[in-house]
């Protein structure tokens, strides 16, 4: 069992002195991408295994009960009755890491998975997602009233202005107060990396919300212009790795927004394994948000398979 962060006290020295070098970045991810690939005949262990950690996601202005359903039935059944017998996977043995819905489907989500018998994690997003444009009052009554209904993972946003201006104490104290209101449940702190302007700025907003208690940092809300870039996830990555370096705890880290595709997939658990360790192959500390990004994984498996891909009939249904 991976011990939870409870984050430390406000080290503002190690946050002020952090510097990133764009250019080593760039060379770093374009040697992974060029140096390192998953081999053929992996290739499908590693679909599979990329199927796990989906955050399976719906956060669409029409979300209903009956969306949210056939949400966490595809999240309990992620593959066809058919493709999982060939795979030799046991019907049931295989879901996503969790599903993340909106507050307000909270408890749609809880009781459908309860009724199913699935041991699956309600995600929400919270604080007022994606801009957090309100009070810190409502938002962290947003907070409390989705681990009410049953969420056990809050994928919060932070203050973009705090850290674009830099001022990172406020940031920290409003993060510290957000973990309070999440209680038990996991907070996944939402840093939206295509508006904090500098990877500098990407990593030290990283460094907060893991001082401030997160047990997972992520990209982005899926709404930003610029989301989930295998740079941006390279500097999380660095800060994760230089937290638990220093206070001896993991910290999760979960992409969010354009992953859609199997080679998106293979390409972040590559990132994954080479900075992080095969620990980060894990639902426990590495998760994906997406929404399509599960019938493509089908697809792609059921053509290695088969040698055609399955018609979107055939898939379960979003």
């Amino acid at each position: 069992m991976i011990e939870r962060n409870p984050g430390i006290r406000l080290d503002l020295g190690w946050v002020n002195r952090s510097r990133v070098n764009d250019q080593a970045v760039k060379k770093r991810v374009e040697d992974i991408l060029t140096s390192y690939s998953v081999q053929e005949e992996n290739k499908l262990d590693w679909m599979v295994r990329g199927i796990r950690v989906i955050d399976l996601t719906t956060l669409a202005g029409d979300d209903c009960p009956s969306n949210v359903y056939r949400l966490c039935s595809k999240a309990a059944y992620p593959l066809s009755e058919n493709l999982s017998k060939t795979l030799d996977i046991p019907v049931g043995s295989l879901k996503t890491g969790a599903v993340c819905v909106y507050p307000s489907r909270v408890a749609d989500a809880f009781k459908t998975l309860n009724n199913m018998g699935f041991d699956i994690n309600v995600a929400s997003v919270a604080t007022c997602f994606p801009s957090g444009q309100s009070s810190l009052e409502i938002r962290l009554e947003e907070i409390k009233f989705a681990v009410k209904s049953g969420a056990k993972e809050i994928d919060i946003v932070i203050n973009r202005e705090l850290a674009i201006g830099g001022r990172w104490e406020e940031l920290f104290n409003e993060l510290v107060e957000m973990r309070k209101a999440c209680g038990e449940a996991h907070m996944k702190s939402i840093l939206a990396v295509g508006e904090l302007s500098t990877l500098t700025n990407v990593y030290k907003a990283s460094l907060i919300a893991m001082m401030a208690g997160s047990d997972f940092i992520k990209t982005s809300t899926g709404k930003e212009t610029v989301n989930a870039t295998l740079y941006n996830g390279l500097v999380m990555c660095r800060a994760i790795r230089a937290y638990n370096f220093k206070t001896g705890y993991k910290v999760g880290f979960k992409p969010a927004g354009g992953i859609r595709t199997s080679n998106d997939v293979l390409q972040w658990m590559t990132l994954m394994k080479e900075e992080l360790g095969d620990d980060y192959l894990t639902p426990h500390l590495f998760r994906i948000g997406a929404s399509a990004l599960l019938n493509d994984l089908e697809r792609n498996l059921s053509n290695r398979i088969t040698g055609g891909y399955c018609l979107s009939e055939e898939m379960p249904m979003a």
